[in-house]
């Protein structure tokens, strides 16, 4: 007998893959198969979509009927499907950033018109491929073309459809207007120690108000209040300009664009601010207002600085949703809440506010100005520049080419029946004697120095050549104060490797006390992959006892005012942000790298 032949071998049956656009009936029938949602849920879903016409894309219109989630019932958004398609279809998920696109390459690969015809969005070029964004990922007749015309190698991502309409918009929309601001006045640079020879060769330059001008700049102003920018840089180098902003502390490229661009924005940004257009060898300051998206009043400070490749401007964005705060959204923790309310109840004598610039002192001097501004009190301020206006105060600009510095400023304010002064910075000995003098005549006068901390604020105003009598008989505190990163609460995770001990010898001798939670940066799409968030406050508050001037009267060295400080209750500014760290709000790296270390 023949051998039996062996049993047919049962091989899996392959899907035939998909091809051509989504349809929403297909993706409920791929969402169900995946374990995504519940088969009563798909069948809810058909019914409620079916009895509405929609032009909406597939996905968004299933993420606007609220499916849930099989695994935690919970809605199921439309980020969490792109995610989830992306997975479908073997391809990589991408948030599209618009921080980290080059723009000018993007509209150079392809056309807008296509763009939104295949709903597709380059998000990156290199010399061998081109990265493109994709809302359809089973539609690619179009990448053999582009591929072509690129002379590149097409990789294909899944994003967001709406975010792919967004940017389609935003980006194509600023290549056309640079291109046309290029376009009216060629590529004309302004002179620097390197290109002095290039002198006279073309006389067309750039109008301010091309309109190709006036909606880059408009661009930018938008694009920085809705990336959280507190600073924009328009910086000039030696073959083009580049835009940067500065996001939680931290400088971002944005943009490269042409030298001849860079000067008319400049030049437009200058004509807004009323500075003079014409003058580009010496620093100007200027102020804009304007609108966010929103509709609320933003004010931008503007500065301007002659470099080696041209004007250089940086504008300071004051957000009054940021600007002024309570002392719970400023950081200051309860001990030191308590004892800066006391301190700024006094009626008469000098608050000094102390640290780098950019640490935040101007949002703490507005915020307490603000609370005691009522109707019954004149707060008077001279200022260089004025940071905000703020209606409640009476605020005065120094004018230093008119011989108007902060010590005439405050004689002036002297005769304004004043009851509350604030100085912007007190720089020499004449403001400081002008100041002791206001305190001494009955003014609350607030000021600020550059100092480490605190205690050194004291040292400060002996060297300025302040009398340690007039010290004490004046000087009520001195608030220190930094900023920092805070974790991003939306991906931050347990840091299952700190310890306690750690943070303890960060702070010795002080002890860390109450709960303990360290956290660590992941990084997310809310945060630009960072794992920060925001940033806070670390405050070293000093308050003037008894015990503290005679020290400064006999022993006016540093550590001996900063051990009579800590013993009058002074928390330093590092075992502020150690508490920090053990409430889980930012990290050791953070405390480290933004604090003086403890002596």
């Amino acid at each position: 007998m023949p051998p039996t032949p062996p049993p047919p071998v049962r091989r899996p049956v392959q899907k035939v893959p998909y091809i051509g656009p989504l349809d929403w009936r297909k993706l409920v029938e791929w969402l169900g198969e995946d374990g995504i949602i519940s088969a009563a849920e798909a069948a809810r879903t058909i019914a409620r979509c079916a009895q509405v016409q929609s032009a909406q894309p597939p996905m968004v219109r299933l993420a606007s009927v609220s499916m849930t989630r099989l695994s935690d019932g919970k809605p199921l958004d439309l980020e969490t499907m792109a995610q989830w398609l992306a997975g479908r279809a073997g391809l990589n998920y991408m948030r599209i950033d618009p921080l980290k696109v080059d723009v000018g390459k993007v509209a150079d690969t392809m056309s807008a018109i296509y763009a939104e015809r295949h709903k597709v969005l380059p998000v990156q070029v290199t010399s061998s491929e081109v990265v493109i964004a994709t809302s359809e990922p089973f539609v690619t007749d179009w990448v053999s073309e582009v591929e072509r015309q690129a002379r590149r190698n097409v990789r294909l991502v899944v994003a967001n459809p709406l975010d792919i309409t967004k940017y389609t918009a935003e980006f194509f929309a600023l290549a056309k207007s640079v291109k046309a601001a290029l376009k009216a006045g060629g590529n004309a640079g302004t002179a620097s120690f390197e290109q002095l020879v290039e002198l006279n060769k073309t006389n067309k330059q750039l109008d301010a108000n091309d309109q190709g001008v006036v909606q880059v700049v408009d661009w930018l102003w938008q694009y920085a209040f809705d990336q959280r920018a507190s600073d924009i840089h328009l910086e000039p180098r030696r073959e083009q300009g580049v835009i940067r902003f500065r996001i939680d502390g931290m400088l971002h490229l944005v943009y490269q664009l042409p030298m001849g661009v860079h000067n008319a924005m400049t030049a437009r940004i200058k004509l807004l601010g009323r500075m003079d257009v014409v003058e580009k060898r010496r620093p100007q300051d200027g102020r804009i207002k304007t609108r966010n998206p929103r509709g609320d009043e933003i004010e931008m400070r503007l500065s301007t600085l002659p470099t080696a490749f041209g004007e250089k401007m940086v504008m300071r964005i004051f957000d009054p949703d940021t600007t002024v705060k309570d002392l719970d959204g400023l950081g200051f923790s309860q001990h030191d809440a308590d004892r800066w309310e006391q301190l700024v109840k006094r009626p008469y004598g000098i608050i000094l506010v102390t640290g780098p610039t950019g640490s935040g002192k101007t949002t703490t001097l507005y915020s307490t100005l603000k609370r005691l501004a009522t109707e019954a009190v004149n707060v008077s301020t001279v200022e260089d520049p004025i940071e905000m206006i703020e209606p409640s105060f009476n605020q005065t600009q120094v004018q230093p080419h008119l011989d108007f510095d902060f010590a005439e400023g405050l004689r002036a304010l002297m005769r304004q029946d004043p009851d509350i002064i604030m100085v912007g910075e007190i720089r020499d000995l004449q403001t400081a004697e002008m100041a002791v003098q206001a305190a001494l005549t009955g003014h609350l006068v607030f000021s600020t120095l550059h100092t480490n901390d605190a205690p050194s604020a004291v040292s400060r105003l002996m060297e300025l050549g302040v009398p340690s009598y007039l010290i004490n008989a004046t000087l009520l505190g001195v608030l220190a104060q930094r900023l920092v990163r805070t974790l991003c609460s939306n991906c931050r995770e347990k840091d299952e490797s700190a310890s306690r001990e750690a943070l303890a010898e960060l702070v010795k001798p002080w002890q860390i006390n109450g709960g303990y939670r360290p956290y660590k940066p992941v990084g997310c799409v809310d945060c630009r992959l960072t794992g920060f968030r925001g940033r806070m406050g670390l405050y070293e508050l000093l308050t003037v006892t008894e015990a503290f001037k005679e020290k400064v009267s006999k022993e006016p060295n540093i550590d001996s005012l900063r051990r009579q400080a800590v013993s009058d209750g002074m928390r330093p500014l590092r075992l502020a942000g150690a508490l920090k760290v053990a409430e889980g709000l930012t990290t050791i790296e953070e405390i480290l790298s933004s604090t003086p270390p403890m002596s």
